[in-house]
């Protein structure tokens, strides 16, 4: 917490500081993380580039996949930390009200992300339908009967309630880019993604005419 009222102690000078080197370097972060899950996802899906890396067993595959997802996102949140320290606060963001929505965002952030985490485990959480692994049923439960991408919305409210408990309006304009890019990885996951699932089940309807 030091360090975050640290941050409050800086003098707000304007806006956004666009000569600042972390301020793009984070931009790019969170640009190309989503830009590399879907494109290994489907080289895995066509190639099963990631399962014969891992000796034929996709479990493996996608735990490997799941464990660089998972460090790519912290070391792009650590990117995002040092990008707000060297911006300019706010007055209008240092207020306790915004303090208060700001501990929100980020606490209803994390429900939705741990929640859907554990709803998907890991499988399905880091991409398993490209690896074959395919659930059951369909999640319908919470945070699902609330958002059907909860984990995207999740991160992005924290990214807004981080920048907010920071008091920087370029925090804003980075999480206004975290929600475009993950728009637009929904455009292309959904779609996909539901295409595999429709191919199981017609897999599935042959089969049992055959056993019939």
């Amino acid at each position: 917490m030091s360090k975050i009222f640290h941050a409050y102690d800086q003098p707000a000078t304007g806006f956004v500081d666009f000569s600042q080197r972390t301020l793009l370097i984070s931009a790019a972060s969170i640009a190309f993380n989503p830009i590399f899950w879907n494109t290994v996802a489907r080289q895995e899906y066509h190639r099963k580039i990631l399962t014969k890396l891992a000796g034929g067993n996709p479990y493996y595959g996608c735990y490997g996949l799941a464990a660089t997802i998972f460090l790519l996102g912290i070391f792009r949140d650590f990117l995002y930390e040092r990008a707000l320290r060297d911006q300019p606060s706010h007055p209008a963001l240092q207020s306790p009200l915004v303090n208060y929505a700001a501990y929100a965002l980020i606490a209803g952030g994390n429900v939705l992300v741990l929640s859907s985490m554990w709803a998907l485990g890991v499988t399905g959480t880091y991409l398993g339908d490209y690896f074959g692994i395919l659930m059951d049923n369909v999640v319908t439960s919470f945070p699902f009967n609330v958002t059907d991408a909860p984990m995207y919305y999740g991160s992005t409210m924290s990214f807004l309630g981080t920048a907010l408990l920071f008091g920087k309006p370029a925090g804003v304009l980075l999480t206004a880019e975290v929600l475009a890019v993950y728009l637009v990885a929904l455009r292309f996951e959904d779609p996909f993604t539901a295409s595999i699932y429709a191919k199981r089940d017609q897999e599935r309807k042959r089969g049992s005419k055959k056993r019939s």
